[in-house]
């Protein structure tokens, strides 16, 4: 995915998070190490659902929610025109509930940057649908 100045202005807009380092081209084409905007962290962590998605395949799936992050350290800033991509790798599968906890390290990767812009610690539930069990037959 490549991250360009439309979606950090969308970002900013939904946010209300107008810090001239994401906004002003102009000013970051001055004053930045790179002459770049920079992406929100928290955008960058926002997209990890779009960055990993079908990462793990879970059968029977009713729904999937994210229920929250334990971890998360930004690393290094996604300038815009990055490419950014994620990398996911599970710590913990349990079922509880009967749901499917899911305990994942994620990775976002920057093309050509040796550390990563985020990693986080996420939480994810996954919801099954009901099975019909097949009635119980008398003689």
């Amino acid at each position: 995915m490549v991250i360009d100045q439309q979606m950090i202005d969308r970002f900013a807009k939904a946010t209300e998070d107008y810090q001239w380092i994401h906004v002003d081209t102009a000013r970051a084409a001055r004053e930045l190490p790179e002459g770049k905007t920079i992406a929100h962290g928290y955008m960058t962590l926002a997209l990890i659902p779009a960055l990993t998605g079908g990462f793990v395949e879970v059968e029977n799936l009713a729904k999937a929610v994210n229920f929250g992050c334990n971890k998360v350290r930004f690393y290094s800033p996604v300038p815009v025109g990055s490419k950014v991509r994620g990398r996911a790798t599970v710590i913990q599968a349990r079922i509880r509930g009967g749901a499917l906890h899911l305990l994942s390290q994620i990775k976002v990767e920057i093309e050509g940057v040796k550390k990563p812009a985020c990693v986080a610690e996420t939480l994810g539930i996954y919801f099954f649908n009901e099975i019909e069990q097949p009635a119980a037959q008398t003689a």
